[in-house]
């Protein structure tokens, strides 16, 4: 029988949780409906990796602290990251975490196929293992679909929206199709499972009753 709560006191290498959330396109919609339902005080930083275009000048920030009170900030090379903070990637580059703190990289070819948010993911695994939690939002393609293995294998947790939910389903179902997805939830009762998870202990098996 599987315990239905987590003890996180036997890991004294981090003291928070950090989610990382990739979305493309239709994901403003998606992230608007989390943050909404996501309480002040969850305890969680939030780190935003979304496919941007680099023509146009992203809003996203006034976006969404429209929508939460909880801090957002457009993050700048080095930045340290707090619990009950959010943090948005700039267009034009690239973003890895390495000991608690946000390293952006210019894209050296911006019109060339990339994978931000399986690269970050992949960073946030190595910089806090079990302590990764990795969201898949509305979007199109497969990014994001690597990462979440590496979260998955560190003992991390991993969150896809449900695709009947999204406005694309293509990151969530490419996402889903890899078999290692915990939770497929809407965007509100993926706010509503993070924080039980976090602040309440209980295992992604719990929640997924």
């Amino acid at each position: 029988m599987v315990d239905s709560q987590r003890s996180d006191t036997d890991d004294p290498c981090h003291e928070f949780h950090i989610v990382g959330i990739g979305a493309s396109a239709g994901g403003l919609e998606a992230l608007e409906a989390l943050f909404s339902a996501i309480p002040p005080n969850s305890g969680m930083a939030y780190i935003v990796i979304q496919h941007l275009s680099p023509d146009f000048k992203s809003h996203m920030d006034d976006l969404l602290s429209r929508r939460t009170s909880v801090p957002v900030h457009l993050v700048t090379d080095g930045m340290k990251v707090e619990r009950d903070h959010i943090y948005l990637m700039p267009a034009k580059t690239e973003m890895v975490i390495s000991g608690g703190n946000l390293h952006l990289t210019a894209k050296s070819a911006p019109r060339s196929l990339t994978h931000p948010i399986d690269q970050f993911f992949r960073s946030l695994a190595n910089d806090i293992g079990r302590y990764a939690i990795g969201v898949i939002l509305s979007g199109t393609g497969s990014d994001g679909s690597r990462g979440i293995k590496s979260i998955h294998e560190a003992g991390g947790l991993v969150i896809v929206q449900d695709p009947t939910t999204a406005k694309f389903d293509g990151m969530p179902a490419n996402a889903q199709s890899t078999g290692i997805v915990d939770l497929c939830l809407s965007p509100t009762a993926i706010a509503d499972a993070m924080v039980k998870y976090v602040k309440d202990g209980l295992t992604a098996e719990t929640l997924s009753e």
